[in-house]
């Protein structure tokens, strides 16, 4: 299908690459996406879609559609009759690839749901070109005001999951431009009425963020073998993602002191990768949201790169992963309070 979208005209001529005639590659990351001058977008299948199903024992997920968005939903059978805390999570891609049910994604979630015993909404946000900025932090927005509805309404055909769930325990994350996408949708959440739901923290694995002076690791991380993000497609995916006519330096992107004026109260797990080169951006995170008088917690995954807890493409992609989803369990618990 032809979608019409608007170039970025900052676009880097040296990616415009000749196909036939008029019609022309104007970004391309290769062997992801490859973006034409009459709006067409090619992303090849490099991951597959796989529906939801219960591999796992103990653990249900089903597809549910609203706000003609659609998102899938995990469920593990707790140990006890307690309710279970409220995890709504982005996964990554840059912004312009990626689904809630690539099998990596499932994967993981299935995984991470039924290990620390949490509910996850893993939603299906709109992609970039087509819908640059800021419609994946809309979609966002709107699962939350759908929750909300679900804690108020409590219609029975999503009672499967609702009635184990603890809606006043929400926590919101994702990885990498997920990630992103997570703290966009927790600063607009702290200027809405979202009762009865409470956000209890922000969980932000490798962050996607950037700006127009590169730091360190930007310029000199050495990255490992398949590593899943280097400087150039990181650079793409800003272009194909933020408004027409804006650069890294956009707040989006790039944010700053005060843009961390609403969540003053929230707690914040910042997950890290040592050989990522957004390393050094997410250590800073770090400084400017502790300046801000919030509570951080952060933690740095030696020896493995971008995505590692996904792609799986290091030796030490197990381990971390399981150090992980303790993290992540710990920060859970630990503000369920």
């Amino acid at each position: 299908m032809v979608t019409t979208i608007t170039h970025d005209p900052r676009q880097n001529p040296n990616n415009v690459r000749k196909v036939d005639h008029d019609i022309v590659v104007v970004e391309e990351i290769e062997g992801l996406i490859k973006v034409y001058n009459n709006g067409h977008i090619e992303r090849p299948p490099i991951i597959p879609n796989v529906p939801p199903n219960n591999s796992l024992p103990h653990l249900t997920s089903k597809d549910i559609i609203f706000h003609n968005l659609w998102s899938r939903i995990y469920l593990p059978n707790p140990t006890n009759n307690k309710k279970l805390p409220l995890l709504v999570y982005f996964h990554g891609g840059g912004f312009s690839l990626g689904s809630a049910a690539w099998k990596c994604y499932h994967d993981f979630l299935s995984t991470l749901a039924s290990k620390i015993e949490i509910v996850i909404l893993s939603v299906n946000y709109r992609l970039a070109p087509e819908n640059r900025l800021p419609a994946a932090y809309d979609d966002g927005f709107h699962a939350i005001t759908w929750l909300k509805n679900q804690a108020i309404v409590n219609p029975k055909e999503q009672n499967w999951w609702s009635s184990k769930c603890n809606f006043s325990n929400m926590f919101i994350g994702g990885d990498s431009a997920g990630a992103n996408i997570a703290y966009h949708v927790a600063i607009r959440l702290n200027k809405n009425n979202i009762k009865p739901l409470y956000l209890k923290g922000v969980i932000l694995i490798q962050p996607f963020f950037g700006g127009e002076s590169r730091t360190y690791s930007e310029k000199y991380s050495i990255q490992p073998p398949y590593s899943a993000l280097n400087l150039s497609a990181s650079d793409t995916y800003w272009r194909i993602a933020l408004p027409v006519g804006s650069n890294r330096d956009h707040p989006w992107c790039n944010p700053r002191l005060s843009d961390t004026n609403n969540i003053k109260l929230l707690s914040v797990l910042i997950c890290i990768s040592e050989m990522d080169i957004l390393r050094d951006r997410n250590l800073e995170m770090c400084n400017i949201l502790a300046k801000a008088g919030i509570k951080v917690d952060k933690h740095v995954y030696n020896g493995v790169g971008h995505a590692f807890h996904i792609l799986h493409n290091s030796p030490l992609s197990q381990p971390r992963t399981q150090d992980m989803m303790t993290h992540l369990k710990a920060f859970i618990y630990n503000n369920n309070q």
